[in-house]
């Protein structure tokens, strides 16, 4: 029983016994200035450092620069989705592109599409994550809007 609960706490905490709080291995310089440039509303910035970084083998870069054509004015919404699909294609559980390809969906009026994803997130996220109460959240907003129309 004590070594089941050493797994759980284990499991939960992400903690191992190999690697006992060490910190976590730095992030990318290209990676740090395009969430400051997106942290400031900057998406142009960030689809420029994006760019000149090129990690498009990277599923976290996809989904930025899917994040930041969604989210520039004027929107690129076909790029956007376009590098979330890139994204999901290098990882399939990659939770914020799963989160924001369904919030473009929404934007798209593809209710399915965007529920789909969300199911896919609910399997990617073992007790629950933000990125799946979000796109719920989105989900809800959207259907009453709906009702509304």
């Amino acid at each position: 029983m004590k070594y089941l609960i050493a797994i759980v706490l284990i499991f939960i905490t992400g903690v191992s016994k190999s690697d006992p709080g060490t910190p976590s291995k730095a992030e990318p310089s290209w990676l740090v200035s395009t969430r400051k440039s997106i942290s400031s509303e900057k998406y142009d910035q960030a689809v420029e450092l994006l760019k000149e970084s090129n990690q498009v083998s990277s599923a976290d870069w996809n989904n930025l620069m899917g994040y930041s054509l969604r989210q520039k004015q004027p929107p690129d919404l076909l790029g956007a989705e376009y590098y979330y699909q890139a994204a999901l294609n290098i990882d399939p559980k990659h939770k914020g592109a799963l989160e924001y390809y369904g919030i473009l969906k929404l934007t798209n009026g593809d209710l399915i599409g965007a529920e789909a994803l969300l199911n896919k997130l609910d399997k990617a996220c073992f007790f629950g994550c933000e990125e799946y109460y979000d796109l719920k959240k989105s989900i809800e907003k959207y259907k009453k809007e709906s009702l509304k129309r």
